[in-house]
């Protein structure tokens, strides 16, 4: 099945701002709760898996004079399935 884009969002963000965001999406993943995000008109509620794949990435791209990097979170999961099992421990510091 090809990738389907269910909700999408950008926009320019503090340090602060994205933090706060991040914040309210473990508080829910923490209490075992749905997952809501709205953007104007549109919104969507998803509701990960107990066991989840984490991915983290972090990516250069772009002109060399000038490149851009970026990093992603990702939270994957089977639709129905309580999810997978853990895979090597990630540190943030």
């Amino acid at each position: 099945m090809p990738e389907e884009v269910l909700f999408k969002t950008e926009s320019d963000r503090s340090r602060s701002e994205i933090a706060d965001y991040l914040r309210q999406v473990a508080d829910s993943l923490d209490g075992g709760g749905e997952i809501t995000l709205q953007a104007g008109t549109e919104s969507i509620a998803v509701d990960p898996a107990e066991r989840s794949t984490f991915e983290v990435k972090v990516e250069r791209e772009g002109p060399a004079d000038r490149p851009e990097k970026s990093i992603e979170f990702e939270l994957e999961w089977q639709e129905g399935e309580s999810g997978s099992e853990a895979g090597g421990d990630l540190q943030i510091e």
